[in-house]
């Protein structure tokens, strides 16, 4: 069987996927990012007078995984079930890790990869006034489970 882009019509035109007939499943998706800075920057976390710049990211991660449908034009809204965002503070950066979850007719990879990116960015707009220079990497899909397609999980993850 041959794959296509789903977000297509026949002639080409732009369309959203119709998913009125799919089953309503338990669906859940997890992403990662990472916020490349300098110790330094990392040291100061702490000390940052806007607040706990993880905190924020918290914040701002699960608010825009809610708002994906509003930022991503052919995404369905979901009625997302629980939404978490975990960090990891390791000697190079910051490791972001979002999980979505849902019982809906179509998943929630969108959000997923949307609550660590906005969280990544959040990052660094509470730190970029020590270092410009601060980066956002590798933000990707881990895993996600159900739905017709069934589950995937990205190789790099197998046996962790």
């Amino acid at each position: 069987m041959k794959r296509k882009l789903s977000h297509y019509g026949r002639a080409g035109e732009v369309s959203m996927v119709d998913v009125g007939n799919k089953q309503v499943t338990e669906r859940t998706a997890m992403a990662r990012a990472f916020v490349a800075m300098q110790p330094e920057v990392i040291k100061a976390l702490p000390d940052n007078k806007k607040g706990n710049p993880l905190e924020v990211a918290r914040i701002a991660g699960i608010t825009a995984a809610k708002k994906t449908a509003d930022l991503i034009p052919l995404c369905h809204q979901l009625p997302l079930t629980h939404v978490a965002i975990e960090f990891d503070v390791q000697k190079k950066g910051i490791e972001i890790t979002a999980r979505a979850a849902t019982a809906a007719r179509t998943g929630v990879e969108m959000e997923a990869m949307t609550a660590v990116s906005v969280a990544a960015l959040t990052i660094y707009d509470m730190t970029k006034a020590l270092d410009k220079a601060i980066e956002i990497q590798g933000i990707h899909l881990l895993e996600k489970t159900g739905g017709k397609s069934g589950s995937y999980r990205r190789a790099e993850q197998q046996g962790k």
